[in-house]
């Protein structure tokens, strides 16, 4: 593990305090929330890494391929979908015996530019917001501070996956654990794509444009 510097341990310190402060503290700013964090995670990257925040993050410019974004992506994001209406919404709720809460996407069904205008939200606040915040900016930490050792990853995925899940309590218990789970699989697959940011996005980002497109049709 490379030697980490004072400056690579204070500010990843002062962005969390920050972040934690914008997710907690007594100041509330709805939907832009983790587009604010997006930002301040930018500069303290620009920061610690003297100019480069970016691809520090996992925003790779050879892996921004038209295969990739328009093509993989859309279908590993199918794939998760799939699993998650067929196999980990069923299963986990059984083991619940609470149906995930829905309530929030109710005004969604059958409104078309209601529907519009939360996929531009979802893209940029779930899609690029969430994935820079904790698989870009949280999990790539977690990897500078520990390292990438079999446990280490396995602890990195579980305790962000686990934290990932506490965000999304508006669903409820079972929509907790399933959002953790798919988290987990978030996470995994940006591991296994070698901290492939761009594409984590678009997976995300294509989920849930899936989602919103069975909600719209009343078909979630």
């Amino acid at each position: 593990m490379n030697k980490i510097t004072l400056r690579q341990t204070l500010i990843p310190l002062i962005t969390f305090a920050i972040i934690c402060f914008l997710w907690f503290g007594p100041i509330r700013i709805s939907y832009i929330e983790n587009i604010i964090i997006s930002i301040v995670i930018i500069i303290a990257n620009y920061i610690e890494y003297k100019g480069k925040p970016f691809s520090a993050l996992g925003f790779q410019r050879e892996k921004f391929t038209f295969k990739n974004i328009f093509v993989l992506a859309p279908l590993v994001a199918l794939g998760l979908f799939v699993f998650y209406v067929f196999a980990l919404v069923p299963g986990i709720t059984k083991l619940t015996g609470v149906a995930i809460d829905y309530s929030n996407f109710e005004q969604l069904r059958g409104n078309l530019s209601a529907c519009l205008t939360a996929l531009l939200v979802v893209w940029a606040t779930a899609g690029f917001g969430e994935e820079i915040i904790f698989r870009g900016y949280f999990m790539r930490q977690f990897v500078k501070f520990f390292g990438e050792s079999k446990v280490s990853i396995v602890l990195n995925i579980v305790l962000f996956a686990c934290f990932f899940g506490f965000m999304h309590s508006y669903q409820g218990i079972t929509g907790q654990l399933v959002t953790g789970f798919v988290g987990a699989l978030l996470a995994l697959i940006f591991y296994l794509r070698k901290y492939d940011l761009w594409f984590i996005i678009a997976v995300h980002g294509f989920f849930d444009t899936i989602a919103l497109i069975c909600i719209y049709f009343g078909l979630a």
